[in-house]
C-alpha cells in the first residue's frame, strides 16, 4: 500500500503568504463587484448517493471511496466521475473495510478510476476485468502512476488531464511529479484510452488543477508545487480541445507561446481547486493553504478568468478535521444540479488502518453554496 500513503505527502505540507498577481490582460473587464458567499451547506443528494454506493455489496470490484473528485458531464447527460486513488471491494457489516490485497486483503486498491451517474444511479468503471481490476490510465511500470487532473470535453471526446509520479528510491517520500498528459476517451468506452498525449511539462507545474472554458478558449490551471508555498499558474487554449497550441499567462500579463514565461498568479491554493464563472465574475474555490492542514475552505473574486483573484472570503469550516483526519482540494461542479453551486473536498487520515476501521472516512464531500 506503498502509494496509498505517498498521496498524503503534497497535501501536509504547510502553505504560507499570498503574492500579487499579474495584471490581467488586455480587455479584462474592470470594477466588476466581487462574488459575495451567502451561506454553505451539505449537499444531501450527493452524499447520500455516494454513501449508499460505497456501502454497497450486490457487487465486488465497484467503488468504496477515493479521492479526487472531477465531474464532466458527457453527451446524453450523464455525469462522469473522475477519481484518483480509489478502494474497490466489499464494506464489512461494521462499517469497516478489508485491508488492500498487497497486505493480504481482498480490497482492490487502484490509483485512478471512473464513476457514472445517470438518473441517480452510481456504476465504477476500471480497467482489467472484474476478477483483476486494473486503474483506467495504467501506469507504464511498477514505479510510476497516475493521479487525475481536471477534464473537458472536445468534439464529443472525453480529455482527462492526468500527472504521472515516480517513485526513485526505497523510502516513504521517494516519489515526485513526473509529467503532465492527456488521456482521450470514447464517452461510450471509458474502460481504456483512445490515445495518451504530452501536455507541457518542461517547468514544475502540474497542469490542470482546473479547467475553464471562456470566450472561445480553454484555459487551463495549474499548480508550482515548491511545498511552501504552492503557487498558481495559468495557460489557455484556443477552442475546446487542450491538444491544440498553449499559451502561458506572463508576470507582465500577456500571453506567450514559451511555457519558461509562465508567471506565478498567485499563492495558497491546493493542488485541486476551481475558477467557476457565474454571470459576468469569476469565483475561484480552494482550501485554504495559507494555514496548515487548515479545514477552512475560501473563495476569491475576479473580473477576468485570469485573475486577480481578490476579497477573500471564508466558505466552510470542515467537520471532518481532527486527530488523525485531514481534509483538503476542495472544488466546484458548476455542471452538476444542486441548491447553489456544488462544491466537493476530499477526507483522508494520516493513518492508513482508520481506513479499514472505516469506510466512510475515505470518500468525498458535497457541499451546496450560495453566491450573489
Amino acid at each position: 500500500m506503498t502509494r496509498f500513503r505517498s498521496a498524503l505527502a503534497p497535501l501536509v505540507i504547510a502553505l504560507l503568504g499570498l503574492t500579487a498577481a499579474p495584471s490581467p490582460p488586455a480587455g479584462a473587464a474592470a470594477g466588476c463587484a466581487p462574488v459575495v458567499v451567502a451561506g454553505a451547506a451539505t449537499d444531501a443528494r450527493l452524499t447520500s448517493l455516494f454513501t449508499a454506493y460505497g456501502g454497497d455489496n450486490s457487487r465486488l470490484d465497484d467503488w468504496t471511496g477515493a479521492d479526487g473528485t472531477y465531474s464532466l458531464r458527457l453527451p446524453g447527460g450523464k455525469e462522469l466521475w473522475i477519481f484518483s486513488d480509489t478502494f474497490l471491494g466489499r464494506v464489512n457489516a461494521d462499517g469497516s473495510r478489508p485491508p488492500v490485497v498487497e497486505e493480504g486483503g481482498s480490497t482492490v486498491f487502484l490509483n485512478n478510476t471512473f464513476a457514472v451517474e445517470r438518473g441517480g444511479r452510481l456504476s465504477t468503471i476500471h480497467g482489467g476485468t472484474a476478477a483483476d481490476p486494473s486503474a483506467v490510465m495504467p501506469p507504464r511500470d511498477g514505479s510510476h502512476w497516475y493521479w487525475a487532473g481536471d477534464a473537458t470535453l472536445a468534439g464529443g471526446v472525453v480529455e482527462v488531464t492526468y500527472q504521472e509520479y515516480e517513485r526513485f528510491g526505497t523510502g516513504t517520500w521517494d516519489w515526485r511529479w513526473h509529467r503532465n498528459v492527456v488521456a482521450r476517451f470514447a464517452p461510450g468506452r471509458l474502460e481504456r484510452p483512445i490515445s495518451v498525449h504530452d501536455l507541457p511539462s518542461g517547468h514544475g507545474v502540474s497542469w490542470a488543477s482546473a479547467t475553464l472554458k471562456d470566450g472561445g478558449y480553454t484555459y487551463v490551471y495549474g499548480v508550482e508545487d515548491l511545498g511552501s508555498p504552492k503557487y498558481m499558474h495559468l495557460a489557455r487554449v484556443k477552442g475546446q480541445s487542450l491538444l491544440g497550441t498553449w499559451e502561458f499567462l506572463t508576470a507582465g500579463g500577456t500571453w506567450s507561446p514559451d511555457e519558461a514565461d509562465s508567471a506565478r498568479i498567485m499563492s495558497g491554493v491546493a493542488n485541486e481547486y476551481s475558477v467557476t464563472r457565474v454571470g459576468s465574475r469569476y469565483v475561484l474555490i480552494t482550501h485554504d493553504t495559507s494555514t496548515p492542514l487548515s479545514p477552512e475552505i475560501v473563495a476569491y473574486s475576479s473580473c477576468s478568468p485570469a485573475g486577480p483573484f481578490t476579497d477573500r472570503q471564508h466558505v466552510y469550516t470542515t467537520p471532518e478535521t481532527g486527530g488523525n483526519v485531514f481534509t483538503y482540494n476542495a472544488h466546484a461542479h458548476p455542471e452538476v444540479a444542486g441548491d447553489g453551486l456544488v462544491v466537493s473536498y476530499n477526507v483522508n487520515s494520516f493513518v492508513n488502518t482508520d481506513h479499514y476501521r472505516d469506510v466512510t472516512i475515505y470518500r468525498p464531500r458535497f457541499l451546496d453554496v450560495t453566491l450573489r
